[in-house]
């Protein structure tokens, strides 16, 4: 065997000179052939000449989709040859090119501000990228540009800038969405695709959504109604999916490094905040981090609005004695301030235009703060109930692995991976007022979770999305009982039972082209899930120990998609959605009441939703679009707390009396109907105006079998908006409001909370309207600068959001600067 001789290197010294030209010359010309490979285009804004960033190119054929990175660029080698690519971007008019035109323009196109389209691409509906014209569903989209111009303070307030989200806030760091008349454990949350929700979502108001950084949030969607097909349990009323930064690569041969940092003070909570994050890439490898720290001092609410919100006063501990203190400003709600800090570090390895890999860690942390509505409950002499109740620290950590494949073979044109590790921490700390007792309930669960997702083109009319998930979370839960005055602990009643609780799921939609006017899509997924729980009898001598169950739920959805042309669409869908029973389900064993004690219930079976909706939406003359969505749930097997058998007997003797068997059943139905309606105009010259209004009521059956309005179908609500943007300016005039609730349409549990309500004249507690004007700016002095500016509710409105513990603030002056690089 012989092996042939390479030219470039000859056997003698005098031709060694030419050698090395040769070598050269052959180095630049493979060089030249790997830039020529790398072809990138620059996409730009047509009326500023910005770069535009998170721009989708899609083409058909090849079947090929990129996006744009923070300079406007991409690399579009693969599309070569392309005769039909589009280039769509939130906020612009959907284009359509080619291979060969962009070749002819060097790579450079630019884009219009959007008239009015539905050609905005949306993500949650199946995991995979779809224009919003194809989606038989409602969705909304959030972007960088919305955030950086309403500057929110916590993702909770980025979600309600959206119009279509209200927010119960027990307390200043808090925030529980209300969707379509559901909350809580019957909407779901996702970071970059991974579900969020744990098995200790109550139905009581949470405030997880605040772990979340704005700052470090590309884009959020918000889907309305169900969605059990792709998300499995909880997705009732709808999802929130929050996409976090994503490192970018280079696209020539320099390191791409970008970023920004900002700072922002906000008046009515003294906020100094400060953001940081940086990109750098290269050609396969990139990373991106991301820092944020806020400090949120007391909340000053308005001066005008209902006297019973006023805090006159609050305790304080005063050596060894809780004193009642009178408030210098019974406009400032103490105590309420808190800090948070949040952290991000992604890195990302693509070997070729193939395979994707990206690993993510996110850190959220904030300190302890008050539940600011416990803080105002007060006894029948009139003093306050506690000397202390606060949230201990909320931490949340996640380890995200997600690898894309882009494979166009026989069983999928794309397929992606993701499995995720999250670690959740939440405390309770609560004391009598001068009892030096206190009790601390530390929660702790350990989420691991795997997803696989892929989506096929069969011919050119079906697209099939399918996958499964597994879902794993261990629950363990700790007591501790401290006196105060010692600083002596001992072991106190845990919050929950030590739990497991799992779920196995597979979906399949297809989205199938009938013409170019009319899509359909269907799906169904099948959902496997199970708990096991072990019951401490230390403090409660319950007649069991322990609590299993495993039971499966079928969910599916049919809907439809008719286009009669551009400027019409015309939607209707109908699915069904479920929520299977989780720890904190079980761990209603500890709400026992004297003379009843509360069992576990092996035959639970999930609460089911059937909904549907009704869509549709029209432009006219390509400066004003309407929209209007109704809608109706009906949940059916709801869970409540009812009497049972133990055995066959009805009663039992416990702690030394006979009592009352009960336990979680599912014998409760509620319903939920409601529209969604949007108008928005583009008046030219820069000018605009949107309103977005919601309409929901609901009615839910309770414990004892009566009715009683839905606690989260919260009053009508909407915000409208008065909009101008020039080259470096942007301005926003807004109106956000919301309807009354009388005492006569109050929930019955909200009834029982009259310190977080007004008084009619009659002295019943209800739920005042109200309304905030607000006014925004932010203003580009480079490329590099920029500053935004805001008063919040001009006219100093006193209000407080149906069922929210904490009132809203005043007059609140905002002004931050932002630096890119």
């Amino acid at each position: 065997m012989h092996m042939a001789r390479c030219s470039y290197f000859p056997q003698n010294g005098l031709t060694y000179n030419i050698a090395m030209k040769r070598i050269i010359l052959c180095c630049l010309f493979l060089g030249a052939t790997k830039i020529a490979f790398a072809q990138v285009v620059n996409i730009k804004d047509q009326q500023s000449g910005q770069p535009v960033e998170a721009a989708s190119i899609v083409s058909a054929s090849p079947r090929e989709l990129t996006t744009t990175n923070a300079k406007g660029q991409a690399d579009i080698s693969v599309f070569k040859g392309a005769e039909i690519i589009e280039i769509r971007a939130l906020g612009y008019e959907t284009a359509q090119t080619s291979y060969a035109a962009l070749e002819t323009t060097k790579f450079e196109f630019l884009l219009l501000e959007s008239t009015l389209n539905f050609d905005e691409v949306i993500v949650s509906a199946t995991r995979w990228n779809q224009a919003a014209k194809d989606i038989p569903t409602k969705v909304i989209s959030i972007s960088p540009k919305d955030i950086a111009l309403q500057n929110p303070q916590t993702a909770a307030d980025m979600l309600a800038n959206s119009g279509y989200v209200f927010m119960q806030k027990s307390q200043q760091g808090g925030g529980s969405p209300m969707i379509r008349g559901f909350a809580t454990n019957r909407l779901i949350y996702t970071i970059d695709g991974v579900r969020m929700n744990t098995a200790i979502f109550r139905g009581g108001n949470i405030q997880n959504v605040i772990s979340l950084d704005p700052f470090a949030t590309e884009k959020a969607e918000v889907g309305f109604g169900p969605s059990s097909v792709i998300y499995g349990s909880d997705a009732i009323g709808g999802v929130m999916s929050f996409q976090t930064l994503t490192p970018q690569l280079s696209l020539n041969n320099s390191t791409l490094i970008t970023g920004k940092a900002v700072t922002r003070y906000s008046s009515a909570n003294q906020e100094k905040t400060g953001h940081f994050d940086i990109n750098v890439g290269w050609k396969k490898w990139a990373m991106v981090s991301s820092i944020s720290s806020n400090n949120f001092g007391d909340l000053k609410m308005g001066s005008d609005g209902p006297k019973e919100y006023l805090r006159p006063f609050y305790v304080q501990r005063q050596g060894d004695a809780d004193v009642v203190v009178g408030n210098d400003d019974p406009r400032i709600q103490r105590p309420s301030g808190y800090s948070q800090i949040n952290m991000m570090q992604k890195l990302r390895y693509t070997p070729n235009e193939k395979w994707d890999f990206q690993y993510g860690f996110h850190h959220s942390e904030s300190s302890e703060y008050s539940r600011y509505d416990r803080h105002i409950r007060y006894r029948s002499n009139g003093q306050p109930r506690y000397g202390e109740w606060a949230y201990g620290p909320q931490k949340w950590n996640m380890n995200n692995l997600n690898i894309s494949h882009n494979g166009s073979n026989g069983l999928y044109d794309q397929a992606t991976l993701r499995a995720a590790r999250q670690f959740f921490e939440e405390s309770r700390i609560d004391r009598n007022i001068n009892d030096n007792e206190r009790h601390i309930r530390i929660e702790e669960v350990i989420a691991n979770s795997v997803n696989l997702d892929f989506n096929k083109s069969i011919g050119s009319k079906n697209r099939l999305f399918y996958g499964a998930e597994f879902v794993h979370n261990d629950v363990n839960s700790t007591g501790i009982d401290e006196d105060i005055s010692t600083g002596v602990t001992a072991n106190g009643p845990a919050r929950y039972p030590k739990s497991t609780w799992a779920s196995f799921g597979a979906y399949l939609s297809d989205q199938f082209l009938v013409s170019d006017k009319f899509t359909v899509q269907a799906g169904m997924r099948y959902s496997q899930f199970s708990l096991d729980a072990t019951f401490d009898t230390t403090f409660y001598k319950f007649p069991f120990v322990e609590a299993s169950l495993n039971n499966g739920a079928l969910t599916g959805s049919l809907g439809f998609v008719f286009r009669p042309t551009k400027e019409w669409v015309i939607s209707a869908n109908g699915a069904t959605a479920f929520r299977s029973p989780n720890v904190d389900d079980i761990g209603k064993v500890f709400d026992s009441e004297p003379g009843a004690v509360v069992i576990p219930n092996p035959d639970l079976k999930a609460e089911y939703a059937f909904s549907g909706d009704v869509g549709i939406a029209k432009v006219f003359g390509g400066f004003l679009k309407i929209d209007l969505t109704g809608y109706y749930t009906n949940l059916q097997n709801a869970m409540v707390r009812r009497d049972f058998t133990l055995n066959g007997q009805d009663s039992i003797d416990y702690d030394g009396s006979l009592s009352q068997v009960q336990a979680i059943q599912n014998a409760a139905v509620a319903t939920v109907y409601g529209i969604q309606a949007g108008i928005e105009a583009k008046f030219g010259k820069g000018f605009g105006f949107s309103t977005d209004f919601n309409y929901q009521n609901g009615k839910e059956e309770l414990d004892n079998g009566t009715t009683s309005p839905s606690r989260h179908a919260a009053p009508w609500f909407g915000i409208s908006r008065l909009t101008y943007a020039a080259e470096n300016l942007s301005l926003q005039f807004s109106a956000e409001y919301s309807g009354e609730k009388t005492f006569a349409d109050m929930p019955t549990e909200e009834k029982g909370k009259p310190e977080i309500y007004a008084f009619d004249p009659d002295g019943n507690p209800y739920s005042p309207g109200w309304y905030s004007l607000n006014f925004n700016a932010m203003y580009r002095f480079t490329d590099h600068l920029s500053v935004s500016a805001g008063i919040e509710n001009l006219s100093d409105q006193r209000y407080r959001p149906f069922s929210s513990g904490i009132v809203a603030p005043g007059r609140n002056f905002i002004l931050s600067l932002r630096a890119n690089f």
